[in-house]
């Protein structure tokens, strides 16, 4: 008999300390549910793409610029021209889709690109020019970016 009170003793502390942790674990769930109000404001506090020098190529947030390789001239009441030089671990395709989409929301033109390990894309603004090198690596990819004025300021393209 003593067996089965030991039993029962110990089956009840047990007891309640799983219904303590369920009905804590509960009101710590409770607690974070966030109103669709705040689900807003926590998602524009994500950082998300960005500009670097020039100010209508939106970058990856992945990628980090090489300073060593990056080539970038300002001119006052000029067009800023150069390289940009990026490295990151984004897969190749998905940058492909990150820059059709958002260099068409600044105005620019896919006029062409070459997939292959290494893509090439070519765009056009009415004013300048822009080549995007992507390389894929093992375990990283390469981004250079290229912006040149057109040499007329018009219709002159990379491709015409």
């Amino acid at each position: 008999m003593k067996t089965f009170a030991g039993f029962r003793i110990i089956a009840g502390v047990f007891t309640l300390l799983f219904a303590f942790a369920l009905l804590s674990g509960c009101a710590r769930l409770k607690g974070n549910t966030l109103d669709s109000e705040e689900m807003a404001t926590s998602e524009e506090a994500e950082p998300g793409p960005i500009y670097y020098d020039f100010g209508d190529v939106l970058i990856p947030l992945e990628l980090e610029q090489d300073k060593d390789n990056s080539f970038i001239h300002h001119a006052p009441g000029r067009i800023t021209e150069g390289v940009l030089a990026l490295s990151g671990r984004v897969e190749a395709d998905s940058m492909i889709r990150f820059f059709e989409n958002n260099m068409a929301k600044d105005n620019w033109k896919l006029v062409n690109y070459f997939k292959s390990p290494r893509t090439i894309m070519f765009f056009n603004k009415a004013n300048r020019s822009c080549i995007i090198n992507i390389t894929e690596k093992r375990f990283s990819s390469e981004v250079e970016i290229w912006v040149v004025p057109t040499i007329n300021g018009g219709e002159t393209t990379l491709f015409k």
